[in-house]
């Protein structure tokens, strides 16, 4: 690696990708407006339960400008299947999957029944109100726990008690009986909110077809340009190979993005029967009706404890709502959740049971975090209430129990394998930062500058400790060079916000010694990119930085042999300094790095050497990489309105290497952003009829602005050993640590155990007049 190289990896380099962003350049699927292009729209359930009697669309078939109108029959008639693919292996029944328009019953409400191809969106949209449904309304179910009861009406035949699927994690009756045996059992209900996935851009995709070759373009916002290729290829009944799915700039993904839904796969199957293209772009109100929401967990959790602060063990027990089908990942199903339930902690016995409950609500699936955060939120919110009953401080409890750094590798008591971690410098740096020490008895910190500390305000502190669990799977990455010295890096992963094209080019200009400039990065083109999984769960710099990475090295050897057959010298004594490739002993023996790209391309190799010069890797970890981290917040809780001040928000986190700092730091303060949202503003609400009551941003507040703290970030470096760069994941943990920290403050202030999320002000008012 080059002198050059080093000034670049570990350095806060301008991200490349911002200013296409800021002066509106960058293309997104909504911007593609093909010449023949036709429009899509939904007619969308008004019940959330009920059988569909008729369909009439005669009325909309007749209107000027509406090119076809579909319901379930009409699929039912081609010769693809129209239905989502879920992962039944994951389930212990077997529901029918998720129809791309509902064929005799819908279940939940928002769920596509009809589809209307017009002229243009104004057209579409007169369509869809023209179109009649009359529906045989069923009894509605929306809460997990009610659905279990004994006459809850059922949503699926397989499924009497509604049940989805029972998963156990760890050992149950291990953790019950050293529960028993501790001095304490430490109690604790709780409820983890549902969300939904508030992305600046909605949902979309620009289906082409091409009949002479049979074959789909779909381009779309994805976080996974593959995966939604082969699931594409599943409903609409045809090969991979007939479909290439291309995913251009996308406004945020959060999960949300990475799955699969009816509209991408309506506007694909539109496009090959009329033989036309067609748009979609949902609405926010669509969005937030049939996009995935995420969380709802109810939990009751007991937690052994000794009279020393020593935990003994952890039992959990947890109701998810899945919603109204069973579309598997993170999130619906438990795959995530009880793996991290041991958080820092060493605890000789953990048991969790998962139940997975269908209910007449829009389908639950990955949200940023995805089952991390969930978990976390109870391991921190009992050890709070485990402090509090035993007189302990919070911050000892948590030193006192955390797993040392000679311990690592770790196996926890639910499974999980930690790579590395030292996680105390990071609560030490949290707790001096926020002035942890400096608490007055009445909740102040003098390191809080405030007009009026004596203000009337309550205020409190809160601390919570993490661990996430990062990369996983395989990924693709291809680095090739062209015979002018510029590079190109493909790789299967997709940047939604999270700088890949800064970071990848760092990382190969270290490898190769180019500039930056020279390297162009690309992503989101199942054509031109070989078989990736794509950017979710942390996963991206761990694979898809790997995989370039050894792409890279690859293509260094091969350089370097070309190399040294044009110096006439052994290979072992050619090196690769400063962008030119030198004799070991003879400096003035080079040859640049573009001189050997060029004859990478020509004549003069030697016989044991193919022409060209690129590599591709599929690489995959040894296994995951955990990062960790804490967080601590200060805030103020005016006891006359229930209004919530975070006064100070500071983190430390640890995700081993750092490619780029700034980077690093922008991922933290997004994903504290979207906790912060989850602690204090956001919640899906359905009525007693299973309405999304919630279906707009006036109903579904996200933090503004002027309502965050100025969030302090710092670091510590403990790089993994599992992955060639030493890196762990960033993006997640945010949305992992806030919740806990702020309802940690929040309930200090209040001088209660706990108190669930979303922290409105009437929620804190009525705990105040309790």
């Amino acid at each position: 690696m080059s002198e050059e190289s080093d000034d670049l990896t570990g350095s806060p380099v301008p991200r490349r990708e911002d200013e296409a962003l800021l002066t509106g350049r960058a293309t997104y699927t909504d911007d593609l407006v093909p010449p023949d292009a036709a429009h899509l729209t939904f007619v969308r359930s008004e019940r959330a339960h009920a059988d569909i009697e008729s369909i009439d669309t005669r009325a909309a078939e007749k209107l000027e400008g509406v090119e076809a109108v579909y319901t379930w029959p009409d699929l039912a008639d081609s010769s693809s299947p129209c239905v989502l693919p879920i992962s039944t292996g994951s389930l212990d029944c077997e529901p029918p999957g998720h129809p791309v328009l509902a064929r005799d019953r819908v279940r939940y409400h928002g769920q596509p029944v009809a589809a209307v191809v017009a002229e243009d969106g104004y057209r579409a949209r007169d369509g869809v109100e023209a179109v009649s449904v009359n529906y045989d309304s069923r009894e509605v179910v929306t809460d997990p726990e009610a659905a279990r009861e004994e006459g809850a009406p059922t949503l699926f035949e397989s499924a009497p008690d509604n049940v989805a699927a029972t998963t156990e994690q760890g050992d149950l009756s291990k953790a019950e009986a050293a529960i028993e045996d501790a001095d304490r059992v430490v109690s604790i209900d709780l409820e983890n909110n549902r969300l939904i996935s508030s992305a600046i851009e909605p949902r979309a995709a620009v289906a082409e077809y091409d009949a002479a070759a049979d074959r789909l373009t779909v381009t779309m916002t994805s976080q996974s340009p593959h995966g939604h290729r082969g699931k594409l290829a599943s409903t609409l009944g045809l090969p991979e190979s007939a479909i290439r799915v291309i995913a251009p700039r996308v406004g945020g993904g959060f999960g949300h993005k990475g799955h699969h839904h009816p509209g991408e796969a309506m506007a694909a199957w539109a496009a090959r029967d009329i033989e036309r293209s067609v748009r979609w772009t949902a609405t926010r109100s669509a969005n937030y009706l049939e996009g995935a929401h995420a969380r709802d967990h109810r939990t009751t959790a007991h937690l052994g404890v000794d009279a020393d602060g020593t935990f003994r063990g952890l039992a959990v027990e947890t109701t998810a709502n899945v919603g109204g089908y069973g579309l598997g990942g993170g999130a619906s199903m438990p795959g995530w959740y009880g793996g991290l339930l041991s958080s820092q902690y060493a605890i000789p016995a953990i048991g969790c049971r998962t139940r997975a409950v269908f209910t007449n609500t829009a389908p639950l699936h990955s949200y940023r975090g995805a089952g991390r955060p969930e978990a976390i939120y109870v391991t921190e919110r009992i050890v709070d209430v485990a402090a509090r009953e035993l007189g302990i401080d919070r911050a000892e409890l948590r030193r006192r129990n955390q797993i040392s750094p000679d311990e690592f590798p770790y196996e926890t008591a639910v499974g999980a394998s930690y790579d590395s971690g030292d996680y105390e410098p990071a609560l030490e740096k949290v707790l001096e930062a926020i002035g942890y020490d400096e608490r007055t008895e009445d909740g102040t910190v003098e390191s809080v500058e405030s007009d009026d500390p004596d203000d009337g305000r309550l205020r409190g502190v809160g601390i919570a400790c993490f661990t996430e669990s990062t990369g996983g799977g395989f990924e693709s990455g291809v680095v090739r060079v062209h015979p002018d010295g510029g590079v190109t890096v493909a790789a299967g992963t997709h940047s939604h916000g999270q700088g890949h094209e800064t970071t990848y080019a760092q990382l190969v200009a270290d490898e190769l010694g180019v500039p930056m400039e020279a390297i162009d990065v690309r992503e989101g083109d199942s054509d031109a990119i070989p078989k990736g999984t794509g950017t979710f769960g942390s996963r991206s710099t761990i694979t898809g930085g790997s995989a370039v990475v050894e792409s890279a090295r690859e293509v260094r050897e091969k350089a370097r042999e070309i190399a040294a057959h044009r110096l006439e010298a052994a290979v072992e004594d050619v090196a690769l300094e400063e962008g030119e490739f030198r004799v070991a002993g003879a400096p003035d023996r080079a040859i640049s790095f573009e001189e050997v790209a060029g004859a990478a391309y020509g004549r003069g190799l030697s016989e044991d050497l193919e022409p060209g010069l690129e590599a591709t890797t599929f690489y995959e970890p040894d296994g995951t990489a955990y990062a960790f981290g804490t967080h601590a917040a200060l805030v103020a809780v005016d006891p006359a309105t229930g209004d919530i001040e975070i006064e100070r928000y500071v983190a430390v986190d640890d995700c081993g290497e750092q490619v780029n700092p700034t980077i690093v730091e922008g991922q933290v303060h997004g994903g504290v952003a979207q906790g912060i949202g989850q602690a204090m503003y956001e919640e899906a609400v359905y009525d007693d009829e299973g309405r999304l009551l919630s279906d707009s941003m006036a109903e579904y507040p996200v933090p503004r602005a002027e309502q965050l703290p100025d969030i302090e970030t710092e670091t510590t470096v403990t790089p993994s050993p599992r992955n060639p760069l030493g890196v762990k994941g960033i993006g997640e943990a945010g949305t992992i640590a806030a919740p806990p920290t702020i309802v940690g403050a929040v309930a200090d202030a209040l001088d209660v155990a706990h108190v669930d999320m979303p922290l409105t002000a009437e929620r804190v008012r009525e705990v105040l007049e309790e």
